[in-house]
């Protein structure tokens, strides 16, 4: 199996040949530190908007300031495997700002993908994306999955 864990600049050169071919590039990002059918289904739903699917990973030290000191429960090298497992992601670079809008400037996606939660105007990048035509897209989430769920049943 090919390798699908990029660096940005790597990433830069396969959107460009993408491009050239006439394929659309997805873009979504977030911290997918406990993998869970919630994640599957967007992801999945995220791939259908295009012909390749690039996952921004938050690094440990990003996951750590957005959502605190025991996270990630995960470290980022396994979550990118994880991530890469999936037959519907075609990409994952790791990004360790605290929001994936200098990685959205360098790939151009044409698709650029959040969950429901997100209202438009907050979508990191999205701004960017839509100033030269690229599309902004909300997925909803599926009902009763989420990560913080998770860590609280186990910890019950």
């Amino acid at each position: 199996m090919e390798n699908k864990l990029k660096s940005c600049s790597a990433l830069v050169k396969i959107v460009s040949s993408l491009r050239d071919r006439k394929k659309r590039t997805v873009f979504t990002n977030g911290c997918f530190d406990i993998l869970h059918v919630g994640h599957v289904a967007y992801l999945r739903r995220a791939k259908k908007l295009g012909d390749a699917l690039i996952v921004g990973l938050n690094s440990d030290a990003s996951v750590r300031a957005i959502k605190g000191k025991d996270r990630p429960i995960n470290r980022e090298a396994d979550r990118a495997e994880i991530l890469s497992a999936l037959s519907f992601v075609d990409y994952v670079t790791i990004f360790s700002e605290s929001n994936p809008e200098k990685l959205i400037r360098a790939l151009k996606p044409d698709v650029l993908v959040k969950g429901s939660d997100w209202k438009i105007s907050e979508i990191a990048g999205g701004d960017f994306v839509r100033s030269y035509g690229g599309r902004v897209s909300r997925i909803p989430f599926v009902k009763g999955h989420s990560t913080t769920s998770v860590i609280k049943k186990i910890k019950r």
